[in-house]
């Protein structure tokens, strides 16, 4: 059911939004037991040794827990802005230049996060 208008000017569902909402729920729901793993982690890791906090953040169980806790937190942050980018801001251009400013910085982000600790892990 499409208003004489909608149908005039072309604009409808783009639908897209659907897949958007399913995953930024998803990850969600997916940090919460990782951050609270992690949280447990910190606690569990404070006032030791520099050299006993890279040995156990180098262990593969602790290695993926953290790179899926970066994945999920950064895919999550990525969509939530832009959604918010997409809603609030007016002006076409500097919708433009924030949404590829929010993926850019999104990217870095996990780039240098998934890095920092596949090089721990890794022993580089």
């Amino acid at each position: 059911m499409r208003t004489s208008l909608g149908r005039v000017r072309g604009l409808g569902s783009a639908r897209s939004g659907t897949r958007e909402f399913w995953v930024q729920r998803l990850t969600a729901i997916a940090s919460v037991p990782l951050l609270l793993a992690l949280v447990i982690l910190v606690i569990a890791l404070a006032g030791r040794s520099h050299a006993s906090v890279i040995a156990t953040l180098g262990q593969p169980a602790i290695g993926i827990l953290l790179l899926a806790s970066i994945v999920a937190v950064i895919v999550h942050m990525h969509i939530g802005m832009q959604i918010i980018i997409e809603d609030y801001v007016p002006s076409e251009g500097m919708k433009v230049t924030l949404l590829m400013t929010n993926t850019f910085f999104s990217f870095c982000v996990g780039l240098v996060a998934v890095f920092a600790i596949l090089r721990i892990c890794l022993g580089l």
